[in-house]
């Protein structure tokens, strides 16, 4: 019987290569992402130790229940939340379109969908600077907490001080991704990528916002549903 041996001379890993075949700038993105990930989950954690070894906590539908515009007696329990969640997941929606295009190197696509992110992010931006003032309106704010627990007894300071410290190192990420989409957008429009042949750099911005539109889903969840 006749033995091939055919690919047995083929030298899979020579070095010098990544040997999955990922760009430098993108790895790095990774490595910061997940170390990213470690602070925000440190961040959740430690709401969830101490919520649970509470002994009762504010209802969120009865703390988030105002939108821009209601009364004082209105009543919509997340329906603002909700839309604030939306409009990031659109957003979402856009920056796949813009690396999309920048991999078929449609400049023009690029440009438009990175405009349509940026203004998702600075509407995220927007309704959450409303959502902080109403609530500094109503006594909240880090050391004052004036809701009181589901059950009616006196709540601690530990709602609002988490929801501000957690709310607002995503707010700064969303703030820092529209910064880096701006300058996405200004590189586009300048032509910087078509001289260097590729659109690498958006696909980089792009897993950074994907990134901060996944870390709301979670911060969500916490402070909003549970």
């Amino acid at each position: 019987m006749e033995t091939t041996t055919a690919g047995l001379d083929t030298k899979w890993w020579n070095g010098g290569k990544s040997p999955f075949n990922v760009e430098y700038g993108k790895l790095m993105m990774w490595y910061f992402l997940m170390s990213d990930s470690f602070t925000f989950g440190a961040f959740l954690i430690a709401y969830g130790t101490v919520r649970f070894s509470s002994n009762g906590w504010p209802d969120p539908n009865a703390v988030f229940k105002s939108y821009p515009g209601a009364s004082e007696t209105t009543n919509a329990p997340l329906v603002f939340v909700s839309i604030m969640t939306f409009i990031l997941i659109v957003s979402s929606v856009t920056m796949v379109l813009a690396v999309h295009a920048g991999h078929e190197r449609n400049k023009k696509k690029v440009a438009t969908n990175l405009i349509w992110t940026i203004i998702g992010g600075l509407a995220f931006l927007g309704c959450q600077a409303w959502e902080w003032n109403h609530l500094h309106h109503e006594g909240a704010w880090w050391g004052s907490n004036p809701f009181a627990n589901s059950d009616g007894t006196e709540s601690t300071d530990n709602f609002t001080n988490f929801f501000f410290t957690i709310t607002g190192f995503h707010g700064f990420h969303v703030l820092s991704g529209v910064v880096i989409n701006i300058v996405m957008l200004v590189m586009t429009l300048l032509g910087t990528f078509e001289k260097k042949g590729h659109y690498l750099m958006i696909e980089k911005a792009g897993l950074y916002w994907h990134f901060v539109d996944l870390v709301w889903v979670f911060v969500f969840t916490c402070f909003y549903l549970l």
